[in-house]
């Protein structure tokens, strides 16, 4: 499955980089206010779909892009994202991803998640551990936000309270930084690898964190929702922190969380 997983990866990446090398004309259409999807998404998800599909015909399918493909009544899906960055690629900012990631009875089990730019490959198997280019990762053992290097979503509509505004403003001074990358699935790696030292966002999709989650836990990681369930991906929020962090920072969260 891992394999396979790479490979699929890996092909995508080389018609996205073929696609920047070339400086190809990008059709651009609007799935929802500022979110696009280019002619390079759909390219990039077809070869990773036919790839998986020639090695597992029987296997369905989540796609940001296809939606939900069935070829049985089994328990295994893939899950991918062809293109996790769609806006940064439309300006030329090489913070991109390709992630795929296995999943049995909707439990992920293999996790990819390829930067074609840099060409960093991270890769996961359930109970299996993390890495980044062949080599074991962990997540940081930073214990406090003061001096934390952070990726956080930025502030938008009521889904926190006012107060969270300032909060955001006084992270800002307190940690060593506050990032956003553009990409999900790249800031979970980097929460993976002990770049960031937590990250957390609202509304991601499936395909936005499936392969992420499972290398920040691999990695020795915390995962759960803005209000502190660990069924994550059901309740539209997500927090990703080392166990230490998440401590201070979860109950922090949840007062200015206003989700369900």
């Amino acid at each position: 499955m891992l394999h396979t997983a790479i490979r699929a990866a890996r092909a995508a990446g080389k018609v996205i980089i073929h696609a920047a090398n070339q400086d190809l004309k990008l059709e651009v259409s609007t799935k929802d206010h500022n979110d696009f999807v280019t002619q390079i998404d759909q390219k990039a998800e077809s070869i990773i779909l036919e790839i998986i599909h020639q090695a597992y015909p029987d296997h369905n399918f989540l796609g940001e892009e296809s939606g939900e493909i069935h070829y049985s009544e089994g328990p295994y899906r893939w899950v991918i994202d062809p293109l996790d960055g769609t806006t940064n690629f439309i300006h030329k900012f090489p913070m991109v991803a390709v992630s795929i990631a296995f999943q049995i009875q909707g439990k992920t089990e293999v996790a990819v998640i390829y930067n074609p730019f840099t060409q960093d490959l991270f890769t996961a198997e359930k109970g299996r551990g993390a890495s980044l280019n062949d080599r074991r990762i962990r997540v940081s053992n930073t214990p406090k936000m003061d001096g934390a290097f952070v990726t956080a979503m930025v502030p938008k509509g009521d889904i926190f309270s006012p107060e969270y505004e300032s909060f955001y403003a006084a992270l800002q001074l307190q940690c060593s930084g506050v990032r956003r990358s553009g990409a999900c699935s790249l800031d979970l790696a980097y929460v993976a690898s002990g770049t960031f030292d937590a990250f957390w966002t609202v509304g991601p999709k499936p395909w936005d964190i499936a392969a992420g989650a499972l290398l920040v836990q691999e990695a020795g990681g915390m995962i759960c929702s803005l209000d502190g369930r660990p069924e994550f991906p059901h309740h539209g929020s997500l927090l990703a922190a080392n166990p230490k962090l998440s401590k201070e920072l979860l109950p922090i969260l949840k007062k200015y969380y206003r989700g369900n």
